[in-house]
């Protein structure tokens, strides 16, 4: 006999519902300001190191840097969210992230640059990125943990979605604000921009209420060690298959098809764009992931959400095959406005399908791993495309990314059959 679903477990239709909660407003303009803020110290920087070192590899340098800390703490971190005040950690984290953003504004004015070499100036860039890697371990699961501590349950569809949308509405505009700043006042400037964006993301996010951890062994009884609480959230994430396979999906199709961190490459070098179509390049995918999320906000998958998502990521990497192969500028925005309209319908999947699979006393340590996919995805696959442009040449290196990405999804559909047939 079919259940009647109850009002706390009812999925809503009011596609305004979350955010007419005033806290969730809070969280998601102080995450659209912080992440705005993150997207203009990529653009920035990635266009900075390019032209101080003329070398790809100098960019995917930059994702290493970040990425060793990051996952040398992803458990840790989400041992320690689970068990401590989140809306704390994440002030802290965020408060660590502007001072990094002033090292970084130091490092741009003209008083260092007379001082240190380009090759001196660049290492300490490294520096201040492994710097905000060992914060970003703690700030994304803190910021992916509040959402269910903000909303009732009925919600969370909703809640992941707005949380998507405001991630990606975020990237367009700090990827693509970016390039127009480097171009119109410079990197000094452009940096004490981002460096007022962080502040206004620590001032809505102060706003919010205390985020205690959620206790679920008996009153007096012991918290878990440290060890025992890091290997039950590793264990619920690979008990829970169709988690399991869209995150390993996600990261194996992005890391192969990482064309986005080559884009200072094709803008300064093939496109011969300057830094204004730099930024439009930069900011592509995200407009295309955001216009999906809105669709997506609007009017909701209903069904096959799991085949949608193995379908959407292959479109993805056909993209990424399209913008390597393209010496027109249009034809490269556009095709990376595709790429991110099907990776945002991934997105949304993956994040729906974590948001509702997981137990509210373990979202931290779920985010946390969440996160180790995400960051091999992204600034691993960051890495491995300034490496691999440096062994293959830079269009022959994405144009293989592409290709990788399909075989990804080719050996998901028939190896995950727990996902492709996903519904919520």
């Amino acid at each position: 006999m079919t259940s009647i679903p109850t009002p706390e477990t009812q999925i809503t239709n009011d596609p305004f519902a979350a955010v007419r909660i005033a806290e969730y407003r809070n969280l998601m303009i102080g995450r659209f300001t912080f992440v705005a803020a993150m997207r203009m110290i990529t653009t920035v920087v990635g266009w900075w190191i390019y032209q101080l070192t003329k070398d790809p590899l100098a960019i995917g340098l930059i994702g290493l840097s970040e990425v060793i800390p990051a996952l040398s703490l992803a458990l840790y971190s989400g041992h320690r969210v689970d068990t401590n005040d989140k809306r704390k950690l994440i002030l802290q984290g965020i408060t660590g992230y502007l001072f990094a953003a002033l090292i970084l504004f130091a490092l741009s004015t003209s008083e260092t640059q007379a001082l240190l070499h380009t090759s001196h100036i660049s290492w300490f860039i490294y520096g201040v990125f492994f710097f905000t890697g060992m914060l970003r371990s703690f700030v994304g699961p803190c910021f992916s943990a509040m959402i269910a501590t903000i909303v009732p349950k009925n919600l969370l569809q909703n809640a992941t979605t707005w949380n998507q949308g405001t991630w990606l509405s975020a990237s367009v505009t700090g990827h693509a604000v970016g390039g127009f700043l480097i171009a119109l006042i410079g990197i000094g400037s452009t940096l004490l921009v981002i460096c007022s964006l962080i502040f206004l993301s620590i001032i809505f996010l102060f706003q919010l209420k205390p985020k205690p951890p959620i206790h679920t062994n008996e009153k007096g009884a012991p918290q878990p060690k440290t060890w025992e609480s890091i290997k039950e959230g590793l264990a619920f994430v690979f008990q829970t298959k169709a988690l399991l396979a869209a995150m390993a999906l996600d990261m194996f199709a992005v890391l192969f098809g990482g064309a986005v961190a080559m884009i200072p490459v094709f803008a300064s070098d093939i496109l011969k764009i300057g830094p204004k179509g730099f930024g439009w390049l930069n900011a592509a995918t995200d407009i295309g992931a955001i216009f999906i999320v809105i669709a997506l906000t609007l009017s909701p998958m209903r069904k096959n959400q799991g085949r949608k998502m193995l379908i959407a990521v292959a479109g993805f990497g056909i993209c990424i095959i399209l913008f390597g192969l393209s010496k027109i500028f249009w034809v490269s925005f556009f095709a990376l406005v595709l790429a991110g309209i099907l990776d945002g319908i991934s997105v949304v999947v993956r994040g729906t399908v974590m948001q509702l699979l997981t137990p509210d006393h373990m979202r931290g340590r779920v985010s946390s791993v969440s996160g180790m996919f995400v960051l091999s995805s992204n600034e691993l696959g960051q890495f491995e495309s300034g490496v691999m442009s440096r062994a293959m040449g830079v269009i022959p290196s994405v144009v293989f990314g592409g290709c990788m990405t399909l075989a990804v999804v080719i050996t998901t559909w028939f190896k995950a059959p727990t996902l492709r047939k996903f519904e919520y």
